[in-house]
């Protein structure tokens, strides 16, 4: 018998416990979901460039940033007032990369955020971060990247391969760049 009533403690115990551990993660969510909402996110248009080689050659435009050596990306811009994303899209690729010929193959269904680093923080005042619409996209045959545009962005660009991209991007965006790929991927675009 006393064992039993042991057993039944120990169980007690244990819902308890898994009870208190539900409580806390269910609190954090809202306290994360809270300061969320406090923070200000700035409005954005990212495009996953597949080369005009596509669909023979599966290979990805990465920029290297101007003002940061070594950090790789794809094109990205915020998206103005009144301005619709595709319209961002657009005309972030012509400020970026020089051109706007490309054909819009699909789009994420949701927007997906990030918050800066603190070495960006300062930077993009007073936004703490940027929620993005991704698109994937085909450079037309005939599109021609010219980085020397008056609103520069990158100093040097490469189509790289899958496996690639994730190797070379910055960290602070790889969970959301490997959860977009995996999308597309998933969707059956490469």
């Amino acid at each position: 018998m006393k064992k039993a009533h042991t057993i039944q403690n120990n169980h007690a115990q244990n819902a308890c416990q898994r009870e208190n551990k539900q409580a806390r993660v269910a609190q954090n969510q809202v306290q994360n979901h809270a300061q969320n909402q406090a923070k200000t996110y700035r409005p954005n248009v990212a495009a996953i460039i597949l080369s005009s080689h596509y669909p023979n050659v599966c290979e990805f435009f990465l920029g290297e940033r101007e003002d940061m050596s070594g950090v790789w990306q794809f094109p990205q811009g915020g998206i103005d007032e009144g301005e619709e994303p595709a319209e961002a899209l657009f005309r972030e690729l012509e400020e970026e990369i020089g051109t706007n010929e490309i054909e819009i193959l699909a789009q994420y269904p949701q927007w997906l955020s990030y918050d800066f680093p603190p070495h960006v923080l300062e930077k993009m005042y007073p936004f703490c971060g940027q929620t993005q619409l991704y698109f994937l996209v085909q450079l037309k045959p005939q599109a021609q990247i010219n980085l020397k545009t008056p609103h520069q962005e990158f100093v040097r660009y490469d189509f790289v391969r899958y496996d690639e991209v994730l190797r070379r991007i910055n960290y602070f965006k790889k969970d959301i760049y490997t959860k977009v790929l995996q999308y597309f991927k998933d969707e059956g675009y490469f």
